[in-house]
């Protein structure tokens, strides 16, 4: 077994706030005994401005909350999971997923598949293929407690993806997330345990949660759900961490009771 702690984050477009709330946090989930701590999507920065994020975005050696968020992972001893950043790379901007190892050390990153092109209403609108160069391979890593598969937010809609994840031996997934208050209201807490109860896989769903600075609304209810599709821990809308403890062993019980993972 081993403890895991969702950071929720109600990000701005300046790094240096966000680092110095994600790491008040982090040290809240220290205290709490965590192994594994995960923060939302677009932790370090919060913004769909094209022109800025090309000005101000660099590359993972560069990237001041990165570098700082290792540290902590070497000093701390703890693997963490940077639900994501906004980086450059090679001129063209990308939403990267990062995990560290517990010695500070990049250990896997994805970059998000799923653009949430979306029109949720006239004054709501959502055009991320416009900014993002998408993802093209999905990624699954090995923690020391069993392999992990990355998402990111949007990509929570296509259950393909984590139906290949488990193929491959994923028993937890990662889903970071910058979810609408619009549709968090309606869709969230559904189309996460979803994805647990249909991979029998434990889900750990870091938000960003409250308004920002560009006027987005983000839903929070940061989750930890249990592979039956359990919320073992919650939170609601306002910054915070949630911690719990996790059986590995639980994954491969479901799996063996209802062989549904290799069937279809």
């Amino acid at each position: 077994m081993f403890r895991v702690s969702c950071i929720q984050l109600c990000a701005s477009n300046n790094v240096e706030y966000n680092l110095k709330r994600t790491k008040k946090l982090f040290l809240q989930a220290v205290r709490q005994k965590t192994d594994f701590v995960l923060t939302p999507e677009v932790s370090s920065k919060i913004s769909l401005n094209k022109a800025h994020l090309l000005k101000s975005a660099t590359n993972m050696e560069k990237d001041i909350y990165l570098k700082e968020i290792k540290n902590l992972a070497k000093r701390y001893k703890k693997w963490i999971l940077i639900g994501s950043l906004i980086l450059k790379i090679k001129s063209k901007l990308v939403n990267r997923s990062v995990l560290i190892s517990s010695r500070g050390k990049v250990q896997s990153y994805y970059d998000k598949i799923h653009m949430y092109d979306a029109k949720l209403s006239s004054k709501e609108k959502y055009f991320e293929s416009k900014i993002f160069n998408a993802g093209k391979k999905i990624k699954i890593t090995n923690l020391p407690w069993g392999k992990l598969g990355l998402s990111i937010c949007y990509d929570v809609r296509f259950p393909n993806m984590y139906r290949q994840m488990s193929k491959r031996g994923a028993i937890f997934l990662s889903v970071p997330s910058a979810f609408t208050e619009t549709t968090g209201k309606k869709h969230w807490h559904t189309l996460l345990k979803a994805r647990a109860i249909e991979n029998f896989s434990y889900v750990f769903a870091p938000g960003q949660a409250g308004k920002h600075c560009n006027g987005r609304k983000t839903y929070g209810h940061s989750l930890i759900i249990s592979p039956d599709g359990k919320i073992l821990k919650e939170l609601g809308t306002k910054e915070g961490v949630i911690t719990a403890t996790i059986y590995p062993s639980l994954v491969n019980r479901l799996r063996k009771a209802i062989p549904s993972i290799y069937i279809d």
